[in-house]
């Protein structure tokens, strides 16, 4: 019986001793394209989807408007498109840098139109750690977080006037000053 409580202690430190020299060695991944350890998606999915299940708000979002839909977009254009992507468009380039990779929410792969809505506005508040996406709780109202929850709940069967909202912007082009008359460019000697 010594013998298993010796094993027990010295397995119990053991592995933290391993685990810390693992990290220092500079072997660990923690390059954002790095696959993870092995377990890390497991356990890091197990507690994000134990903790959402304890506290998404329930709330049905069915009834928001067109209008609601419409600000949704816009505050998804301004906050959310740049890695979750727009409507029939490719995958933003930041989004192929990330680990894992962001969901685009307006791919069949990507949808979350079958999560509660609770589940997703919990995301939006709140981030996901590790994985890039932030809270946006401190940047954003709690009537624009649910309006978005609302859009990319209902991504599927969208108003033709949410569509609109999420087209992307025409490029911006600038001009400098001169650019229009090449001559102006040039530098002017006096005598």
């Amino acid at each position: 019986m010594k013998k298993f409580w010796v094993g027990l202690v010295v397995g119990v430190l053991l592995l933290p001793v391993l685990f810390v020299a693992y990290a220092l060695s500079g072997l660990m991944p923690a390059a954002a394209s790095d696959h993870p350890m092995p377990f890390e998606a497991w356990l890091a999915g197990a507690g994000l989807f134990a903790r959402i299940r304890r506290e998404a708000p329930k709330r049905d979002v069915s009834g928001f408007t067109t209008a609601d839909l419409v600000t949704g977009a816009d505050v998804y254009q301004k906050n959310c498109a740049a890695c979750h992507g727009l409507p029939n468009q490719p995958a933003p380039a930041i989004a192929k840098g990330m680990f894992p990779p962001p969901p685009q929410l307006f791919t069949k792969d990507g949808e979350v139109t079958d999560d509660p809505a609770g589940v997703i506005y919990w995301m939006v508040n709140n981030g996901i750690r590790l994985t890039g996406m932030p809270g946006f709780h401190a940047s954003l109202l709690d009537q624009q977080m649910w309006q978005v929850t609302a859009l990319v709940n209902r991504a599927d069967k969208l108003p033709p006037e949410a569509l609109d909202a999420l087209k992307p912007a025409p490029p911006v082009i600038l001009i400098t000053a001169g650019a229009a008359n090449p001559a102006s460019s040039q530098p002017q000697t006096t005598r």
